[in-house]
């Protein structure tokens, strides 16, 4: 039987994780690729091996399907985009209705970088985090964008590329509950511990939900979703 293999697009944060988490327990060989597109929270790119490593140690079953990690440069994105995600600028609402951590072509960039990896390494499954359930209404996280990219990836290098996306219809307690499905308290810990998803990068608040400063959006929607799975979860 052909082995099953994917391209997990992994950031280092909670959702990508789950998502890597998610492929780990359906594939047989899983390889990894982040970007430094110059983002404030620089600081989960150093969690990416923090979080490998870990996966590796406490997950003995996964340790083995782990392959090569790629980071690409696309710091080329932050000159670009000047938005609140790459600049040291309030984050707000800006007049176009989406806040302004919203990075213009973002993931259509990520996924184009992927697809390209994938072609060279024998790859046709990308794996993403994008989520149009409870998320800050970014175009490029919708499943119709990532629709018409695996079109264009496909017909464009001539191979068939799928796109999947775990947690597209999950909010971020059933996101939880994923997590504990998939790893057990193992894995809540580690995504607690290790993952980093405040937008502000500050690792210094240790909350129970995780690291964050608490109020940003990537925050909020963390620490609403984990209070909403908790309150699900038998005493």
């Amino acid at each position: 039987m052909a082995e099953k293999s994917a391209l997990v697009l992994f950031s280092g944060g909670q959702d990508s994780t789950i998502c890597l988490a998610h492929a780990l327990a359906r594939y047989d060989r899983i390889e990894t690729i982040g970007f430094d597109y110059g983002q404030r929270h620089s600081v989960e790119l150093a969690c990416r091996g923090t979080v490998l490593a870990a996966l590796r140690s406490k997950f003995p079953d996964w340790a083995n399907k782990l392959g090569e990690d790629h980071l690409c440069d696309l710091s080329v994105l932050g000159d670009i985009s000047q938005t609140a995600m790459t600049c040291d600028t309030k984050i707000e609402i800006a007049e176009n209705g989406l806040p302004n951590t919203f990075v213009p072509g973002r993931n259509l960039m990520f996924l184009t970088l992927a697809g390209a990896l994938a072609w060279r390494r024998g790859l046709s499954t990308l794996v993403g985090g994008m989520c149009e359930t409870d998320y800050s209404g970014y175009p490029d996280c919708r499943r119709g964008t990532l629709d018409a990219q695996e079109l264009t990836l496909s017909r464009g290098m001539d191979r068939p590329f799928t796109i999947e996306t775990p947690l597209m219809w999950l909010d971020k307690a059933e996101t939880w509950e994923l997590a504990e499905e998939l790893g057990g308290q193992k894995l809540i810990d580690l995504v607690i511990e290790e993952t980093h998803t405040c937008y502000l990068g500050d690792r210094t608040h240790r909350h129970e939900w995780g690291y964050g400063c608490g109020e940003c959006p990537a925050c909020e929607l963390r620490a609403k979703g984990y209070e909403k799975w908790r309150a699900k979860v038998p005493a």
